[in-house]
């Protein structure tokens, strides 16, 4: 607004424009217009209750912030390109509409405390969309893993075929890390649950302000605990960002499993057009460009998360004007999430596994190796003579160019007398090594076995459920 003194300002001198427009976060912090609002407007109602304004300039202002809230939910209220921050603008629009009333609204609050809400109130919302969006995906995994519990495929350590294993089993792998990302987001949310408004700038207020009733107005458990700490601290952003990034990882690290599957040297799985794009040179190629985006995306998640950490590391307590850049990082994230989680259901949604392919793997490198050891253990012998044992056995078969279940019982005997000694025929073999066998088997908690995938499946659906109806 034009003309106006800053919030701070005494004198009508003003500041070099060149340091004006770099001190001002307007352009940034104008998202923070409805949450800044609702915020003034339990102050007020608090000032009026408290005695510290009259009932009637409470009301009115109350009256006010509640009209011009409406307002910017309809677009039609805007900070003014005067202003220095939002929290300026929402307090000179009071004064503009009502004249020396709306100057009261500031009483016991200082902009540092202002802000240290407006971002509790905005991560409130940021936190409760991630979760949600995590929610999302994890059912989106468990609709795919349901169709593909005998689907068996080999599973990978090094990136060698390693175990038999079920295309939802790896799927359900990806769950179990996605699940510690919701609780990431649903830990950080409860401990950002406090209320810093009454922190003042640094030491409180000497005013006789209501901390207790303001926090219950916003929806809060409590107030902060100690004011220099709420006005300084900005953990709430870190955390955020801290759980976006991990989330991030997670997300990358199963866009590359999609693009190696979909891959021709994999072949695995196909992505449906609807997810994919073409090359504008070669009409043949269909590109995963969204599990690359989501994988060149985790940088900038990461880059946030370090600024964030990097502007705080040398802060003496309280205030300092770096906390300004708190903002960016924090609106970029949630920006990128909003964008980056419906992306990847999208793309879950989209595969089309190729069964034959993943059951063809299984048909060379042994993935077998490890339940015939565990055979020989079964019948008696040491872990470490099954093993030497079922090595010698894997020379003999890679020799022939057959697999382990082939070895005639002569083959197995000149592998090694381990066999002959645990009563293991070749006939056994076939049976005992197919790819759906070795799954059965292991049916631990945790396993791949299709009833404890079965069961898994119903739990992430159970426990998805159970968090939406708690939310309401």
């Amino acid at each position: 607004m034009p003309g106006v003194l800053k919030l701070w300002e005494t004198c009508p001198s003003g500041l070099d424009p060149r340091v004006d427009a770099f001190l001002s976060s307007l352009s940034v912090d104008t998202r923070l217009l409805e949450v800044d609002l609702a915020g003034s407007a339990a102050h007020a109602a608090m000032l009026g209750e408290a005695g510290i304004v009259s009932k009637s300039t409470s009301e009115a202002l109350t009256e006010t912030l509640a009209a011009m809230l409406s307002e910017a939910r309809s677009g039609s209220l805007s900070p003014d390109a005067g202003s220095e921050d939002v929290h300026s603008f929402i307090e000179q629009e009071l004064t503009r509409r009502l004249g020396d009333a709306g100057k009261s609204v500031h009483a016991g609050r200082s902009r540092n405390d202002q802000v240290a809400l407006d971002m509790r109130l905005y991560l409130r919302g940021a936190f409760a969309e991630a979760g949600a969006g995590v929610l999302d995906v994890i059912g989106a995994l468990c609709d795919l893993a349901s169709a593909h519990v005998e689907t068996y495929m080999p599973s990978y350590t090094h990136l060698r075929r390693a175990q038999p294993s079920t295309l939802a089993f790896h799927l359900l792998a990806w769950c179990a890390a996605l699940e510690r990302d919701y609780g990431r987001f649903a830990d950080a949310a409860r401990r950002a649950d406090e209320c810093p408004l009454g922190s003042a700038a640094v030491a409180g207020s000497g005013l006789p302000l209501d901390r207790e009733a303001v926090s219950a107005a916003l929806g809060f458990s409590r107030p902060s605990r100690n004011a220099m700490d709420a006005t300084a601290d900005r953990d709430a952003c870190v955390e955020y960002a801290a759980a976006a990034s991990t989330l991030l990882m997670h997300l990358s690290r199963y866009c590359e499993e999609i693009i190696l599957w979909s891959s021709a040297e994999f072949g695995f799985m196909d992505i449906g057009d609807e997810c994919s794009t073409g090359s504008s040179i070669m009409p043949q190629k269909r590109n995963p460009d969204v599990a690359e985006l989501i994988r060149g995306k985790s940088g900038r998640v990461f880059g946030s998360l370090v600024s964030l950490l990097t502007m705080q590391k040398g802060l003496p307590l309280g205030y300092d004007r770096d906390m300004q850049e708190d903002k960016a990082a924090v609106f970029d994230l949630r920006d990128t999430l909003s964008g980056v989680l419906p992306a990847f259901c999208a793309l879950v949604e989209a595969l089309r596994p190729k069964p034959a392919a993943m059951a063809a793997a299984l048909e060379t490198g042994f993935a077998e190796a490890t339940d015939l050891a565990e055979l020989l253990v079964a019948r008696g012998a040491p872990f470490r003579d099954g093993y030497a044992a079922t090595k010698a056995a894997v020379a003999a078969a890679s020799a022939k160019g057959t697999s382990l279940a082939s070895l005639s019982d002569a083959e197995l005997a000149r592998a090694s007398d381990a066999f002959a000694k645990a009563g293991i025929s070749a006939a056994e073999l076939a049976g005992h090594l197919s790819p759906a066998a070795c799954v059965a088997r292991r049916s631990l908690v945790g396993g791949p076995a299709p009833a404890r995938v079965v069961q898994e499946i119903a739990r992430l659906r159970l426990f998805a459920s159970s968090v939406i109806q708690a939310r309401g």
